[in-house]
């Protein structure tokens, strides 16, 4: 009788394991509790960070757009390509992520290659991280202490 009941607790549960292991991150999964309002810190750039301080100096004077406190910006890096950065507006700190993202074939007009929302730590890419053959597919990441720490890629279909 107990092998029984260890049968059905595990033929009921194991279907939750797997769905949550395949369950699509979502923004409100990764709510951030406040949102900085103050005057943003002076940028602190970094050696590494000179190549782009131009681009680093006008987006540090927005308002947070991304996790409550960031403010991320990106740029071209070729066709239908971008890269970029998250500024901390309190402390004026520079966070890269460690790739371009690039090739993304949309057909709709309202598509974003770059998704994220200011009440959330999410960040969603879309395409080829690096232009590495193989790798087109939705990027979920989500940022915490500077960091982007890969949640999950979701393949698709290669474009070329």
């Amino acid at each position: 009788m107990k092998l029984l009941g260890v049968f059905l607790l595990l033929l009921f549960t194991m279907p939750a394991f797997a769905s949550a292991q395949t369950r699509v991150p979502q923004f409100k999964d990764y709510q951030v509790n406040e949102t900085f309002r103050g005057k943003n810190a002076k940028l602190k750039l970094t050696k590494k960070d000179m190549t782009f301080r131009t681009r680093l100096r006008y987006a540090a004077k927005e308002k947070p757009n991304f996790a409550g406190r960031y403010i991320l910006t990106a740029w071209g890096c070729g066709t239908e390509c971008l890269m970029g950065a998250v500024i901390d507006a309190k402390t004026g700190r520079v966070s890269w992520w460690n790739f371009s993202v690039c090739c993304w074939g949309a057909t709709d007009e309202n598509f974003e290659p770059i998704e994220f929302r200011l009440n959330s730590n999410l960040i969603v890419f879309s395409g080829y991280r690096n232009e590495k053959d193989g790798d087109s597919g939705t990027h979920f990441y989500k940022f915490v202490n500077g960091k982007f720490i890969h949640l999950r890629t979701i393949p698709r279909k290669e474009i070329y």
